[in-house]
């Protein structure tokens, strides 16, 4: 697996992958989390990998206390959801640890997106002595319209953006990472790619369905609404698309599945089907959920880059607070490919 880019400061997502664990086991050992069931030997695969890579294990530990008068350490982190997906959690793994980093502390309030809870929350938040800016967060991806209590206060969207972009932002690179999963097929040889997309209305799903068609299109692949289907992200609906696919005359040798839990029920499809992954059909999923490095085979996938989005996001806030530098451009993560053992050479 390859290492970080020469320069460029190692990450924990970096660790995550050379490690072979998430996100999230990496920040529950370098942060020293007691009762965190992970391994010994995990542990110490992540520590060893961290200082091989020489990320700044000292700054999760021994913090001492803020000097008097260093009062602005505070960021409220306002959010619809955070317990509905894995995904929001991971965000804000990665807002608290770049918060730490630079000695200040998250406050997260989920308002299930009622305007009135909104407000209750800001109306007691931004008086606060403490307060740095705000981080304001959604589950699914989408245009916003921010409080207007929210006007001259230090903000940073995250996985959201507003239409007039008055505040910096962060998303996934959502067509980057659809083109990135077709293009990885292609390159072992598979020219009718079925793909099982989400809900159209959200916007990762019409994101990741013209990565789709832009990687068909450069291959020389004519696009085929035929091997399109729209799932509901449930495994359910991977299965059965899956299985409407497979069972047409001219079959997919492979697809892509718009995230992992439908890509779980591709999986059952092709084995009810006697279809041997990777041998007899490829299958690419997309998020890199933990449940992907244990499916039978491993998952290949693409990686939603929540923690560094969310560090991203805290970063970026204590810059603009602490410094007066706003860039009210939108920051597209890279969504990277995840090689596992679900693709193989399309065979001849």
């Amino acid at each position: 697996m390859s290492r970080p880019v020469r320069g460029r400061r190692p990450t924990m997502t970096d660790i995550a992958k050379l490690a072979g664990v998430s996100q999230s086991t990496v920040s529950l050992v370098i942060n020293h989390l007691s009762g965190a069931k992970v391994s010994r030997a995990t542990r110490e695969t992540v520590l060893r990998i961290a200082r091989e890579l020489g990320y700044p294990l000292e700054r999760h530990h021994g913090r001492q206390d803020n000097r008097p008068g260093q009062a602005r350490n505070l960021i409220v982190y306002l959010t619809d959801e955070l317990t509905t997906s894995p995904h929001a959690m991971q965000t804000m793994d990665g807002a608290k640890d770049g918060a730490w980093d630079q000695d200040c502390l998250v406050a997260a309030f989920a308002t299930r997106g009622d305007p009135e809870q909104e407000q209750a929350v800001l109306a007691r938040m931004l008086d606060h002595p403490a307060l740095l800016g705000v981080i304001y967060a959604t589950i699914f991806t989408r245009a916003v319209a921010l409080p207007a209590a929210l006007a001259g206060v230090p903000t940073v969207l995250l996985n959201c953006h507003e239409r007039e972009r008055r505040h910096p932002a962060v998303v996934p690179a959502e067509q980057q990472g659809g083109y990135t999963a077709t293009m990885h097929l292609v390159a072992n040889g598979h020219r009718r790619i079925g793909f099982i997309n989400g809900e159209g209305w959200i916007e990762a799903a019409g994101d990741r369905m013209n990565g789709y068609r832009h990687a068909l299109a450069d291959a020389g692949i004519g696009f085929d609404p035929a091997l399109v289907r729209e799932g509901d992200w449930q495994v359910d609906s991977g299965y059965a698309h899956a299985l409407s696919l497979l069972d047409t005359r001219d079959r997919p040798t492979a697809l892509f599945c718009a995230n992992d839990l439908m890509a779980l029920g591709a999986l059952d499809a092709a084995r009810e089907r006697k279809l041997a992954v990777p041998r007899d059909l490829s299958v690419v999923g997309y998020d890199d959920q933990d449940l992907a490095r244990y499916t039978h085979p491993p998952l290949t996938t693409v990686l939603l880059p929540n923690y560094e989005m969310g560090r991203w996001a805290a970063e970026s806030l204590i810059v603009q607070a602490r410094e007066g530098n706003v860039s009210n451009a939108v920051f597209k993560s890279e969504c990277p490919l995840v090689s596992r053992d679900s693709v193989a050479p399309r065979r001849v």
